[in-house]
C-alpha cells in the first residue's frame, strides 16, 4: 500500500494496496450493459453486470417472498440465476420477466439456515467454515488440515447427520488463519513489537472525522496506528469488532484536517476510484489488494459465511466469526484490513482470513463494507477536500493499461520505487514471485518472473524489505 502524506500534517494513507506492484493491471473487459430482448411470451434473461445483477437479486427477494432459495451470478452467460423452492407460478413469471433465470431447487432458505444452526451447535470447532451454496442448494462446511482425529469424525458425523442433500463436506488446504505475519500497511507499537496490517477503505465517521476501515483483529491488537513502521501515531481505533458478528475496524485520524482518498491504489501509479459500498454476490468477479501479496482476482463463492478460527490468545479456545464473504481469491499473511473491491469501483469487503497462499491458491474470507458500514455509521466517501501526496512507503509514477489482467504476486513486495517510464498498453502481468527489479522497456528481470511484455521504463527498484521477524503483523 503507497503511504502518501498531504503537507503540513495532512496525513492521507491511499485506499488498500501495496506499494510498486510492478508493472500489474488488473481490470477485465467490462460486462455488458442490461439488454432485453425481443419481447415475447416469456422474456429471455438478461444481460448484466454483477452490480446490476446484486440488485436485481435484493428485488427478486423480496418479490419471491419464502420461495427465494438464494442466488448467484453466472458470469459466462452474464445473468442472475433464482433458486425458488414451492413458488407460486405467477410469482416464478414475473422473476423471469424481469430478466433472471429461474430454477427450481429443493432446500429452502429457512432449511439451509436451519442447518447452519445446528453446525453451529455441534460442529464449532477451531479450522472449520461453513457457508450456502447457491449453485448447489446445499451448505458448504470446509475442513482445514488441523481437523483431524476426534474433531474430524465429529465434523463428519455431524455433516451426514445432516442428510446427503444438505450438506457437502471438504477438507481445505493450509490453515484458516488471520493472515498474521508480514505486510507493510498500517503499523502499531505494541509490547511484543510491532503489528502491521493492511488499510482498507477511507471514510467519514458519524461525527464528520476522516477515518478508514480495516480488520477487526487488527483494532483489537493494537489501538494507535501509524502510516510507517518507525513514525509516530497518526490515527486511533474508534470501534473494533472481533470475533462474534463481523471483522471490523474503525479507525479515525488523529489529525481532524487529514485529507483522503477514496481511491484503492493497485500499484504502478494506477488506482481505481471507489464510488459506492455494495453487497457480494455469489459468482461475481472480485479483486483484492493486500500489502504482502499485491493484486489477486477470484469469485465470491459463499455468503453470510461462519468462520471458527483458532483463537490467537487462548490455545484452547476459538474465535467464531459470522457474517462473512468466502471467495477463492488467494492471500497471504500481511494481507489482513485490505481491500476488496469490484471492476466498477463497488467496495465489498476487508481481508479477514483464510487458507493456503497465492502459489497454490486457497480460500479467503471477508469482512462486508456495507455491514461495517451499518454498525460504525460511517460512510464511504473522502473527508475533506483533496487527495493523496508525496511518497511514503514506496512512489510507482508509472502507469498500466486497465485492460490487462492481473498476475499472480506471490512474493513480499513491501517498499522500494518504481520511478519514470509508462507501462506498454499490451502488457499483461505475469508471476511476480519474490522480489525483482524492472529495468528497460522490456522485460523485468529479477528474483521473480515478472515477464509481462512491458514493464514500466525506467528503473523500477522492487527490492524492499521482507516480513519483519520482529513483527507480529495481520
Amino acid at each position: 500500500m503507497s503511504h502518501k502524506r498531504i503537507p503540513k500534517r495532512k496525513a492521507a494513507i491511499a485506499v488498500g494496496g501495496v506499494a510498486a506492484l510492478g508493472a500489474a493491471a488488473f481490470l477485465l473487459p467490462m460486462a455488458n450493459a442490461s439488454q432485453d430482448n425481443a419481447s415475447g411470451a416469456t422474456a429471455a434473461p438478461k444481460t448484466l453486470k454483477a452490480t446490476g445483477a446484486s440488485n436485481l437479486a435484493a428485488q427478486l427477494q423480496t418479490l419471491l417472498g419464502q420461495a427465494f432459495a438464494g442466488s448467484y451470478y453466472d458470469s459466462a452467460k452474464q445473468q442472475l440465476v433464482v433458486n425458488v423452492v414451492n413458488g407460486d407460478n405467477n410469482v416464478i413469471a414475473q422473476a423471469e420477466q424481469a430478466g433472471a433465470v429461474v430454477r427450481q431447487v429443493q432446500n429452502s432458505t429457512s432449511a439451509l439456515e436451519a442447518v447452519a444452526k445446528t453446525l453451529k451447535t455441534k460442529a464449532t470447532i477451531p479450522g472449520t467454515a461453513w457457508a450456502v451454496d447457491p449453485k448447489t442448494n446445499k451448505v458448504v462446511v470446509s475442513a482445514d488440515s488441523t481437523v483431524t482425529g476426534a474433531k474430524w469424525d465429529t465434523l463428519q458425523s455431524t455433516v451426514q447427520g445432516l442428510g446427503s442433500n444438505m450438506a457437502t463436506l471438504k477438507k481445505s488446504s493450509g490453515t484458516f488463519k488471520t493472515l498474521v505475519s508480514g505486510g507493510d500497511a498500517i503499523f502499531s507499537q505494541v509490547q511484543n513489537g510491532t503489528v502491521r496490517c493492511s488499510l482498507g477503505f477511507n471514510v467519514t465517521a458519524s461525527d464528520g472525522s476522516p477515518a478508514f476501515l480495516t480488520a477487526g483483529h487488527c483494532g483489537v491488537a493494537a489501538k494507535d496506528w501509524s502510516d510507517s513502521e518507525t513514525g509516530q501515531p497518526i490515527a486511533t481505533v474508534d470501534q473494533a469488532q472481533f470475533p462474534g458478528n463481523g471483522d471490523f475496524s474503525l479507525v479515525k485520524y488523529n489529525d481532524a484536517t487529514t485529507q483522503t482518498t477514496s481511491d484503492v491504489n493497485i500499484g504502478n501509479g494506477q488506482t481505481v476510484a471507489i464510488n459506492q459500498a455494495v453487497d457480494a454476490t455469489v459468482g461475481e468477479t472480485v479483486f483484492r489488494m493486500g500489502s504482502t501479496t499485491g493484486l489477486h482476482d477470484g469469485q465470491v463463492t459463499g455468503l453470510d459465511a461462519t468462520v471458527n478460527f483458532q483463537s490467537e490468545t487462548d490455545p484452547n479456545g476459538v474465535d467464531t466469526v459470522t457474517g462473512l464473504i468466502q471467495t477463492n481469491v488467494c492471500a497471504e499473511a500481511g494481507d489482513s484490513g485490505g481491500s476488496l473491491f469490484t471492476q466498477d469501483g463497488g467496495a465489498v469487503g476487508m481481508t479477514s482470513g483464510g487458507s493456503g497462499d497465492c502459489t497454490s491458491g486457497g480460500e479467503t474470507f471477508f469482512q462486508p463494507v456495507t455491514a461495517a458500514l451499518q454498525a460504525t455509521g460511517a460512510t464511504l466517501g473522502d473527508a475533506g477536500a483533496g487527495a493523496g501526496a508525496g511518497a511514503g512507503a514506496g512512489d510507482a509514477s508509472a502507469t498500466a493499461d486497465p485492460s490487462a489482467t492481473a498476475g499472480n504476486g506471490a512474493g513480499d513486495q513491501a517498499g522500494g520505487d518504481q520511478i519514470g517510464g509508462t507501462a506498454d498498453p499490451s502488457a499483461t502481468a505475469g508471476d511476480q514471485s519474490g522480489t525483482g527489479t524492472g529495468t528497460g522497456t522490456g522485460t523485468g528481470t529479477g528474483t521473480g518472473d515478472q515477464s509481462g511484455t512491458g514493464v514500466g521504463a525506467g528503473t523500477g527498484d522492487q527490492s524492499g524489505t521482507g516480513a519483519d521477524n520482529t513483527s507480529s503483523s495481520h
